[in-house]
């Protein structure tokens, strides 16, 4: 039946994520025999439980009237107005509810779709549209942008341009790969990022959004890491907080990160009215809307003092957890001091051990030997070869026995 479906879904690679959990539960019978049962540090999912407040919120929109019929797929009235308030107190910027907010099944899926509503499909790779995407960047971008019927091409972030690479110089490179701009439907920029927790500046966010108008292209702005900045770091921004941005850009946001509400798949995405509009039009035809009870409970503790208290004490144990990786890792040889460490996000970015030849290499010896699931780089595009991702939402006591496997089995920078 393969020979059935279209070339873009034939040409799919499993999520990366789940690549590496099956390995794990293949291995897990004999890792268990020697003591080294699989911990998982691969995926970005917290283990915390939500907080008390949207668990009871639920609990108590289901005994409500009306709350178990079709819902709006952009989203029940309590919901958008708890958005716009919550982009009004954090950012100052003023949402319409009618046409600039609609919510989304994750921000995963609102941004697969946008990107499908973007791209008009061609057999023929030199005609198709093309979508720029961070590079290291999230694992999702190249295949939603391929299952679409596009190219993706990737902007260098790098410690050199300290992760906010120059638009225009990209611009000129892929001019000189043998693209056209004019074959450029959008940009994504993903700050805080995944994987690297790199922030971005107000300056820099004024510059992307000038690239985008300069080209006439939508900036998609992925906004899923933005409450998950440690003390001290530098704030992290909405694209909003440009003047003009709505002329151009739509952002998204997750409930997943900051509220540890990941199954609850919840979160929305904001901005232009036109691209808000079709994005709209687009989800009417494909899904029917969320659970009511969670677009209940989630309104709720949007904008409530408990929300704000449960982001700041995870970022502190998102922080301690860092530091007891990243102390047993300098024990290891792994020079800490020399590199970029992420003030935001749960995850740390790190170089494989240089006797390693690719970063799968190493991420795969460390899961035979070790049991512990790590990221290769190379998921992540072309520049993250000989980088590897960690996430640190593990329990506590799971890290300082990761620490205590690697000193074992012989892991060390070399």
């Amino acid at each position: 039946m393969k020979e059935l479906f279209n070339d873009y879904v034939s040409s799919l690679e499993t999520y990366i994520m789940f690549q590496i959990k099956q390995e794990a539960q293949r291995l897990t019978p004999e890792l268990t025999k020697r003591g080294r049962k699989p911990i998982s540090l691969s995926m970005g999912a917290p283990v915390e439980e939500p907080p008390a407040l949207v668990q009871n919120a639920i609990k108590k929109a289901i005994d409500e009237n009306d709350m178990h019929t079709y819902t709006s797929p952009k989203g029940e009235k309590y919901l958008l107005e708890a958005i716009a308030k919550r982009m009004k107190t954090k950012y100052n910027i003023d949402m319409d509810t009618s046409s600039e907010i609609c919510s989304l099944i994750g921000s995963k899926e609102g941004i697969a779709n946008i990107i499908r509503a973007l791209i008009n499909p061609v057999k023929e790779m030199k005609d198709r549209d093309i979508i720029m995407i961070p590079d290291p960047g999230y694992a999702s971008y190249k295949e939603m942008v391929k299952v679409s019927g596009g190219l993706s091409y990737g902007i260098p972030l790098t410690a050199e341009n300290n992760y906010m690479p120059d638009l225009d110089e990209t611009a000129l490179n892929l001019e000189k790969d043998g693209y056209s701009m004019k074959r450029v439907k959008a940009l994504v920029i993903n700050y805080p990022n995944n994987p690297l927790g790199a922030i971005c500046t107000l300056e820099y966010l004024k510059h992307a959004v000038e690239f985008c108008k300069k080209h006439n292209i939508l900036l998609i702005s992925d906004a899923a890491y933005v409450d998950l900045t440690f003390e001290g770091a530098e704030k992290a921004h909405s694209v909003f907080e440009i003047e003009g941005a709505k002329d151009v850009a739509v952002e998204f946001f997750s409930f997943s990160k900051p509220f540890s509400m990941t199954g609850w798949r919840i979160g929305w995405v904001c901005g232009n009215k036109e691209a808000v509009g079709i994005f709209s039009k687009l989800k009417s035809t494909i899904d029917t809307g969320i659970y009511k009870p969670i677009q209940k409970a989630a309104s709720e503790i949007l904008n409530s003092e408990e929300g704000e208290i449960y982001i700041k004490e995870a970022n502190k144990r998102f922080e301690k957890k860092q530091k007891i990786m990243l102390d047993g890792l300098k024990e290891l040889g792994w020079p800490i001091d020399k590199l970029n460490i992420p003030k935001a996000t749960f995850y740390l970015w790190l170089p494989v051990p240089p006797k390693y030849k690719t970063s799968k290499e190493f991420t795969d010896d460390v899961l035979k030997k070790s049991g512990v699931m790590l990221v290769p780089g190379s998921g992540f595009g072309k520049n993250g070869e000989g980088w590897f991702r960690l996430s640190i939402v593990a329990k506590e006591e799971q890290f300082k026995e990761v620490v205590r496997r690697l000193k074992e089995d012989g892991f060390k920078f070399e």
